[in-house]
Parts: structure tokens; C-alpha cells; sequence
């Protein structure tokens, strides 16, 4: 029948009306900001970048790979890269970002930024009441200003943070295994070739005298 859907649609409007004066269930408007719907956890509005540990600046996953501002759809990330390196979560020395900025203003949450970081270093945040009177500096935000730590990422996202903390946990595993069996590798290559060397120390010196052929006296004589 031409015009079902559209009958539907009406009638459920109206039940939803007619209803929101009797029943709790179907009202629908909620009084903000005194009352608040509980956000759910798949919600996305800007990035924030992770770090662990206490320190904000030392824990940053970040290494300035730069691949999140390459991808960036508005080109709304600025990151410079250090000239040094610091540790990562696996120990190894890493660039980090000397400057991390990202123009809110201009940010699309697309999440874009997450899906291609492969430091598990960047996460959209569910948090919305950034209004600001400051149309440019209040809304370009920092590294210190966009760092949250890992507590608060399993806060807003429990069950994306546990799998990545699983996955981060089994990487660091295979790191340390990897470094300790070529540690194992060098030490029975240095034990191997200890005896060797001791062999060669102990060995008398030959004179090179001694071990030459006597000539012959002349005249052919026995």
C-alpha cells in the first residue's frame, strides 16, 4: 500500500506522545545538563593520545610516525618529531613528538587517526562540552592537553582497552622472548668458543727454527 511506512511512522509518534503522559519508558526528552544519558561505549567525538604510567610525557605510546597526520582527511594534526629517543612500552628506543596539536575546530571524527596508528597511541574520547569563547587557541589543544592515561581509556572504552592492552601485552612477551633467546644464542656462542681460545693459550710456541729442514753438507757425502 503507497504510504505504509509513512502511516507507521505516525502512529508511532503519536504513541510515543500520547504515551510519554503515562508511562516513564517513553519520554524521551531529558533535562540537560541536569540529567544525562549514560554514554555509550562505541561513542566518538575527538582524539586524545594514550600514555602509561604516571608521567604523562614519558608514557606517551606516541613515536611521531606521522602516519595519523598523513591520513587525516581535514589535515587537522601537527606533529614535529624529536631529535632524541626515549624507551617505548617494549623498551625499545623511539622518536616521540616534540609537538603534538590537533584543531579540534576542524577535526570530522572520522577515527580515521586510530584505525591507522600502529602504536595503539591515538583513541577517540567521548567527551563533548569543549565550548570555548576562544575560536582558534582554545580549540587547537596540545600534547599535554590531548594525553589521558590508560586508566581513563579503560574508563570510556573497557572492552576496546582490554583487548589492546592484551594484544600490547603479547607483543612486549614476544619482544622479551626474542631478546633473551639472541642473548642465549650469544652467550653458547661465547661459551662454545671459550675452550678454543684456552686450547690455542695453552699450546707451546714453535720455533720456526727448529721445524725447518737441515741442508744437506755439501759434496753429497752420507
Amino acid at each position: 500500500m503507497l504510504g505504509e511506512g509513512i502511516l507507521r511512522g505516525l502512529a508511532e509518534t503519536a504513541r510515543n506522545f500520547a504515551g510519554s503522559f503515562v508511562s516513564k519508558e517513553r519520554m524521551t526528552t531529558v533535562e540537560y545538563p541536569e540529567e544525562r544519558i549514560p554514554t555509550m561505549e562505541n561513542a566518538r567525538v575527538f582524539p586524545f593520545l594514550v600514555y602509561d604510567g604516571a608521567d604523562w610525557e614519558a608514557g606517551l605510546r606516541c613515536v611521531a610516525c606521522q602516519i595519523c597526520e598523513k591520513e587525516c582527511p581535514p589535515k587537522c594534526i601537527y606533529i614535529e618529531k624529536s631529535k632524541d629517543k626515549k624507551p617505548d612500552y617494549v623498551g625499545k628506543p623511539q622518536i616521540y613528538p616534540a609537538r603534538f596539536d590537533i584543531d579540534i575546530s576542524v577535526c570530522m571524527s572520522c577515527q580515521i587517526c586510530v584505525e591507522v596508528c600502529p602504536f595503539e597511541a591515538i583513541k577517540m574520547d567521548t567527551q563533548f562540552e569543549l565550548s570555548t569563547d576562544d575560536r582558534f587557541g582554545g580549540l587547537l589543544y596540545d600534547k599535554k592537553e590531548l594525553a589521558r592515561s590508560n586508566e581513563y581509556y579503560h574508563e570510556i572504552h573497557p572492552t576496546e582497552a582490554a583487548e589492546v592492552d592484551a594484544r600490547l601485552a603479547g607483543e612486549k612477551l614476544k619482544s622479551e622472548a626474542k631478546a633473551k633467546a639472541a642473548a642465549d644464542a650469544a652467550a653458547a656462542k661465547a661459551a662454545a668458543a671459550a675452550p678454543v681460545a684456552k686450547q690455542a693459550e695453552a699450546a707451546p710456541a714453535v720455533n720456526p727454527a727448529e721445524t725447518a729442514p737441515k741442508a744437506k753438507p755439501a759434496g753429497g757425502g752420507e
